[in-house]
């Protein structure tokens, strides 16, 4: 079978796979979300930690919710490296210096899981259970409340209450995240992923010599790594490495559990906000641009000049030959435009276009089908401009799902979209003209520009992947990054969930015969438009500095 014919049967099992879950799941986290039931083990966390589950928040109480719940998460997770050395179970590894820890806590609090350290040298069996994957559960479950805030802005009228955020985080983990994980766990346990607490071993080399490898709870985090689209790996290989990822069907495996829940929130939205058409329009929105990147990577890796790539039948380099260019161009692309950031193939080794195109999905902020509930917040907030554009085109008002976008709306959906590309921009810039950080860059020119770049795109879009080559465990990358990881992470949660509020505060609108049908191909259409213009305008001369001169040049 030729390695072409090969991926493209891995997709269409893909994505067959995804529709038969889509409609289910989507309708059971529309339940999960809408219901006025508390279980049992729910109550008890409530009464531990002293939340009142039935009390209606407005935006800036929910806003106060996520982020002093997020600060805490952080202090906790950079204390609990800070006392590795003194801790059962550390493998007798020493405690984590302060600026790494730092850069660790903010990375997994923010759903981003960039690691500037060797998993299985640095971290041992407490913090990588206790910390690392209970910070898996925690960053997905806020990500998706905040996009339930802002469904609930469209679906309600004239209150400016947006639900609870202690219930909505709570039921992502108990309802959702943990038993979905449970499954996925023991599906990759059955494949051969490695689940133990074992110690250090030495592991003799085929080419003679030894080297030392130790254990880990590795499927169980590795579950909960994909499908919350956290992306931080338990060995440094992340899922190149057989134990967290041992054959292709696996790999296709893992690719679906990164984009299971993103791609059913859409069935969600629209069944919370009684429109499933709704729904399907910022799914087929997704999907498209999803799709057309996937083809985009196979055309410039199947088919880069040059006679080594034709003898090789593409671009291998850096390629695990258990999945070929096939799956690892999907996975690839699925993680960069999730906030997922694990990866199976080495990104700097893509053709100078390829890795334009992981890039490039980062860029578009993560919303083809992007991270559990930021994918979904940052889609709405990208129809809202879309609505907006449409009605200067044709001087009405603009409308969406019966809410008018006025001033108020349309600033808060421009500065959601302007901080990420902003903290993207600057920090590389600063990076780029200071000596000391230039110092880690093992490329010059083009490809070492692409790396810097990379970094702070990864950062600051929450993704957590990483082009290589860069020697990004110093004060002043594990500084600067773990700030654009915070601030991309929570300064857009202010916008989302202020624009949330005023959305919910107006009384709808009925819909006239001038109102733009937003669930209609042509939106479809003009959204993902919007999507490429305001991306492109963006980044294109950061890109045409970095992969576009280098994919040109070869």
């Amino acid at each position: 079978m030729s390695p072409v014919l090969a991926g493209v049967l891995q997709l269409l099992a893909l994505i067959a796979a995804l529709a038969l879950a889509y409609r289910p799941l989507g309708d059971y986290m529309a339940r999960v979300y809408s219901s006025d039931k508390h279980l049992r083990v729910e109550k008890w966390i409530y009464k531990a930690i002293g939340a009142n589950p039935n009390t209606e928040m407005r935006w800036p109480a929910y806003l106060r919710g996520v982020l002093a719940f997020s600060a805490v998460s952080v202090l906790f997770l950079y204390i609990l490296q800070r006392v590795q050395g003194s801790l059962p179970g550390s493998l007798g590894f020493a405690s984590i210096d302060p600026d790494q820890a730092f850069n660790t806590a903010a990375s997994f609090v923010s759903n981003t899981n960039w690691q500037s350290y060797y998993g299985e040298q640095a971290m041992g069996h407490v913090v990588q259970t206790g910390g690392l994957a209970v910070q898996n559960f925690l960053s997905a479950a806020v990500g998706i409340a905040v996009a339930v805030a802002l469904v609930r802005g469209f679906a309600r009228s004239r209150t400016g209450e947006l639900g609870n955020f202690w219930a909505d985080m709570v039921r992502g983990v108990v309802r959702i995240l943990l038993p979905l994980s449970v499954i996925a766990a023991i599906v990759l346990v059955a494949c051969g992923a490695i689940q133990n607490f074992s110690g250090i071993h030495e592991v003799g080399q085929f080419t003679g010599g030894s080297q030392q490898w130790n254990g880990g709870a590795v499927a169980s985090q590795e579950a909960i790594k994909e499908l919350g689209t956290n992306g931080g790996g338990y060995f440094n290989a992340n899922s190149a490495h057989p134990f967290e990822n041992p054959n292709p069907f696996s790999n296709l495996f893992e690719i679906f559990l990164l984009l299971l829940i993103p791609f059913s929130l859409t069935r969600t939205f629209g069944r919370m906000v009684g429109s499933l058409k709704q729904g399907y329009a910022i799914l087929a929105t997704m999907a498209t641009i999803w799709l057309g990147f996937i083809c985009l990577m196979w055309w410039t890796e199947f088919a880069h000049h040059g006679p080594a790539f034709e003898i090789a039948g593409g671009a291998l380099e850096g390629k695990e030959q258990r999945f070929g260019i096939g799956a690892s161009s999907i996975f690839s692309i699925s993680t960069t435009l999730t906030s997922t950031g694990a990866v199976d193939s080495f990104h700097s080794s893509n053709t100078g276009l390829g890795g334009g195109l992981n890039l490039l999905g980062m860029q578009l902020g993560e919303i083809a089908p992007g991270g559990v509930g930021s994918g979904l917040y940052g889609m709405l907030i990208m129809a809202i401009i879309a609505v907006f554009i449409a009605g200067l085109m044709v001087g009405r008002t603009p409308e969406y799902l019966g809410k008018k976008i006025g001033t108020r709306e349309i600033k808060l959906a421009a500065c959601y979209i302007l901080i990420t590309p902003a903290l993207v921009l600057v920090f590389t810039a600063f990076a780029m003209a200071l000596p000391t950080p230039a110092h880690s860059m093992t490329n010059s020119g083009a490809h070492g520009f692409s790396e810097i770049l990379y970094a702070y795109t990864s950062g600051a879009n929450n993704n957590g992947s990483a082009f290589a080559g860069l020697n990004a465990d110093t004060q002043w990358f594990n500084t600067t990054i773990g700030l654009a990881m915070l601030l991309g992470r929570f300064l857009p949660m202010v916008f989302v969930l202020a624009l949330a509020g005023s959305l919910a505060e107006q009384k709808p609108v009925p819909a006239t015969a001038g109102t733009l049908r937003t669930e209609k191909p042509l939106f479809t259409g003009l959204l993902v438009g919007a999507i490429l213009i305001i991306t492109g305008l963006t980044y294109f001369p950061a890109l045409a500095l970095g992969p576009l001169a280098e994919g040109l040049a070869t």
